[in-house]
């Protein structure tokens, strides 16, 4: 991402109407895991800090981000440390594995989506759990992905798709951002329609007039009482919970201690 764009992040991340949803959404379906209490949690490309107060319900964070710029803004942010580190080969060396890692809108910006997610996999604790989100619908690629330095969008099959051959098991996999999918997905095509000097602003940065983005916010975040019940067929988004898939010998020893 541009160094302006962490800049627009900080200063809306709190409020503006997609960044809230996501939250609202993703700590509805992590409250669904039954993760037990004081978990171990990884945020990778952590940005500059808006879901640390919403990790930080399950456990001790810790955060690794690329950008100089967003981990400084981050630290302000939180008073804790982030770490530097990309995806796949320059995370840094822990001395721990996770319990649950969090990639928010982060796949899309790694080239290499295949190799991270392998990377990803070796930091996993036993039963541990990766949920990710992505914007969904190549289709739907403007100038707004490209501000963003995005290298792709997904859509469901290729998600799921790449998560397996990477070794994993998708334990769930659904569209997110629906009910405000066709006015969203007509911004995006707008966008297609700018001026491609790298400076021109995309769509959906700014912080919508305050009444707008109450009801796109609140629209958002009721797909956390539906995401309950069933996954949802269409949207702007995926999210996926995923861990490792067993071997064959890990398999064989689940089902001796069930048996126990």
């Amino acid at each position: 991402m541009e160094p302006a764009a962490y800049r627009k992040m900080a200063e809306t991340e709190d409020r503006h109407w997609w960044f809230c949803g996501r939250r609202a959404v993703a700590s509805a379906v992590i409250d669904s895991l039954g993760l037990p209490a004081n978990i171990s949690v990884l945020e990778i490309g952590a940005g500059t800090g808006g879901n640390i107060p919403m990790l930080s319900r399950y456990g001790a964070v810790t955060a690794v981000e690329m950008d100089d710029s967003a981990r400084h803004i981050a630290a302000e942010k939180t008073d804790m440390e982030f770490l530097a580190g990309h995806l796949p080969d320059g995370l840094p060396k822990f001395d721990r594995k996770f319990d649950l890692i969090c990639m928010f809108d982060v796949l899309e910006h790694v080239e290499k989506d295949y190799a991270a997610l392998e990377t990803i996999a070796d930091l996993l604790a036993p039963g541990g759990r990766l949920v990710l989100t992505v914007p969904a619908h190549q289709w739907l690629w403007s100038h707004h992905d490209e501000v963003l330095h995005h290298f792709r969008r997904y859509s469901r099959s290729g998600l799921a798709g790449v998560l397996r051959d990477a070794g994993y098991e998708v334990q769930r996999l659904t569209f997110t951002n629906s009910a405000l999918f066709p006015a969203a997905a007509a911004a995006r095509l707008l966008d297609r329609g700018l001026s491609k000097d790298k400076e021109a602003a995309s769509s959906g940065s700014d912080i919508p007039p305050k009444f707008a983005n109450a009801v796109m916010k609140e629209l958002f975040r009721s797909e956390r009482h539906l995401l309950g019940r069933f996954d949802l067929p269409m949207g702007l988004g995926l999210l996926a919970v995923v861990q490792p898939a067993r071997t064959g010998e890990d398999a064989q020893a689940g089902n001796m201690r069930a048996a126990a």
